[in-house]
C-alpha cells in the first residue's frame, strides 16, 4: 500500500485505546521536551514504550508516532519534529489526543508561547543564517485534499498553527532572514550588483503583490519570493492566500516559495518553484458563499 498504509496494515491488528493512551502520553512527553528546548532521545522513548507495549515493534511504534503527528496537525497542534506526519489514522486516535491535551495545560502553554512569542526587532538581534535543504517529496499518490474527509472544526479550541501564521514579527523575521540569504547567494556567485537590487517588496510596495521579496537568478532573471516561516518542523503545513496561489500560477516561471522552518532553533529553508497548486497539496479551509 506504499505511503497510504493504515495503522492496522502496519501492525497486523488495530491499536487498542490503552495502547493509544500509552503512545500518545509518550509522544506528548517528547513534545514538551522539544518545546522546552531540551534534547529529545527518540530511541530511548521508543525503547521504554516497547517495554510497556510488548506486542509492538520499534517500527510499529514509529509508525504510530507518525500517525499521531498527522492527527496533531489536523487538530491545530505542533508535532514532534522528526516524526513525518502519516494520514489515514483511526478516529480513536484524535479522541484520545484531545482528552490527553485537555489534561496537559503545561503543553498548551508551551504551544501558545511557541506560536505567539514575538521575535526581537531586527535592529536589536542578529538575523539567523539559513541553511538550504532539499524540499520534502510530495506523496503523489495521495488523493487531493478536496476528495478526503476533513476533520470537523473544533469550536472553542485554539489552533496554534493559525496563531503562528498570524505572528507578524515571526513572519517579518523570516522575510529578513531570506533577504540576507539571497544577498549572500548572489554575492557568492559574483553578482554584487544584483544583490544590491534585492527589494523587500512587502514593505516597500505593500503586501498585496502575492510575494514578499524581489530577488534575481544569477542570469539576472527576476525571482518572486513568497516567504512562509514556522518555528516547527519541515512538515508543518502553512497557509496561503488565494492571491498568493493565483500569482504563483500566473508567474510560475518566476515564482518561488521559500519555506523557512525550525526558526529560533536551527533555521533552515527549502524552496519550491512554480505554481503552489502544483508543488503543494492544498486544503480548502475557507469558502465564499453567494446567494444563488
Amino acid at each position: 500500500m506504499g505511503t497510504r498504509r493504515t495503522e492496522a496494515a502496519e501492525t497486523g491488528r488495530p491499536w487498542t485505546r490503552l495502547e493509544d493512551e500509552a503512545a500518545i502520553a509518550d509522544y506528548l512527553d517528547m513534545l514538551i521536551e522539544e518545546l522546552s528546548g531540551r534534547p529529545v532521545n527518540k530511541a530511548e522513548h521508543n525503547r521504554r514504550l516497547r517495554a510497556v507495549l510488548t506486542e509492538r515493534s520499534k517500527g510499529s511504534i514509529e509508525f504510530k508516532h507518525a500517525n499521531i503527528s498527522a492527527a496533531m496537525i489536523d487538530l491545530g497542534y505542533r508535532y514532534v519534529d522528526g516524526y513525518k506526519p502519516r494520514p489515514n489514522y483511526q478516529d480513536l486516535l484524535r479522541r484520545v489526543i484531545e482528552a490527553r491535551m485537555a489534561a496537559r495545560p503545561e503543553l498548551a502553554a508551551l504551544m501558545s508561547a511557541a506560536a505567539d512569542e514575538p521575535e526581537p526587532a531586527p535592529e536589536t538581534a542578529a538575523l539567523p543564517l539559513l541553511r538550504l535543504v532539499a524540499a520534502p517529496r510530495i506523496e503523489r499518490d495521495r488523493k487531493r485534499v478536496a476528495e478526503r474527509p476533513q476533520p470537523k472544526p473544533r469550536v472553542g479550541h485554539p489552533n496554534y498553527l493559525v496563531r503562528e501564521a498570524q505572528n507578524g514579527s515571526l513572519g517579518l523575521a523570516g522575510e529578513l532572514a531570506v533577504m540576507v540569504f539571497e544577498e549572500q547567494r548572489l554575492r557568492h556567485a559574483g553578482k554584487k550588483r544584483l544583490a544590491e537590487r534585492i527589494d523587500h517588496v512587502s514593505r516597500t510596495q505593500g503586501d498585496g503583490l502575492g510575494y514578499d521579496v524581489l530577488s534575481f537568478d544569477e542570469n539576472g532573471a527576476e525571482r518572486l519570493i513568497e516567504v512562509k516561516t514556522t518555528r516547527g518542523g519541515v512538515s508543518m503545513p502553512f497557509f496561503a492566500t488565494r492571491n498568493e496561489v493565483d500569482v504563483s500560477a500566473a508567474e510560475r516561471e518566476r515564482y518561488h516559495l521559500y519555506r523557512v522552518f525550525a526558526f529560533g532553533r536551527q533555521p533552515q529553508l527549502f524552496t519550491l518553484k512554480g505554481s503552489i497548486r502544483e508543488t503543494c497539496v492544498l486544503d480548502p479551509l475557507l469558502f465564499r458563499a453567494e446567494v444563488a
